[in-house]
């Protein structure tokens, strides 16, 4: 059974972190044409199309995409519930967690954008178009870092802050609502 919930969990967390990643791509007004952009568009047009037509968006953020990430959230919980044979809370119960795992996905999509871009920095010449995605992505993270802590002998120490302070934000979340 074990074996099962994690396979069920992995496939909902992966699409949950495109459909995420989407709402990232329009907050940071990234590039369009990307063919990582084009692949997260495509994977979640199907569903983020029709949404658009009854949800409005509230300014540049994509709220037909937000909810989407709630139903994928809901629907990922709804199913582990299924599969493991408790017995369904009440929906708001239900629905603050869909929205816990949401912001739980989103915190961990960001550490792996950094540790990828960390990566990809060290052995990239900066001619790969998800670099430049990524880039697009982190660097309004990352610049204000920056300009606190300049790169030190050609070491740019913004990654490592930025993980660093997401882990703490996320750990700071954990112990004060018992959320995670």
């Amino acid at each position: 059974m074990s074996a099962t919930v994690f396979l069920v969990s992995t496939l909902f967390n992966l699409y949950l972190m495109v459909v995420i990643l989407r709402l990232w791509l329009q907050l940071v007004r990234a590039d369009f044409y990307n063919p990582l952009s084009q692949f997260v568009v495509k994977a979640t047009h199907p569903i983020v199309g029709p949404l658009r037509r009854v949800i409005p968006s509230l300014g540049r953020f994509d709220t037909a995409t937000f909810v989407l990430a709630v139903i994928v959230a809901l629907a990922k919980i709804a199913t582990l519930y299924l599969l493991v044979g408790a017995s369904f809370a009440n929906p708001l119960h239900l629905f603050l967690l869909a929205v816990v795992d949401v912001v739980k996905e989103a915190f961990s999509l960001v550490f792996w954008v950094l540790i990828l871009r960390a990566i990809l920095s060290w052995i990239s010449q900066g001619q790969n178009p998800v670099e430049h995605v990524l880039y697009q992505l982190t660097e309004p993270f990352l610049a204000p870092i920056r300009k606190i802590i300049p790169p030190i002998g050609g070491l740019d120490l913004s990654v490592l802050v930025a993980i660093v302070a997401l882990q703490f934000i996320q750990i700071l979340l954990q112990d004060t609502f018992g959320l995670y």
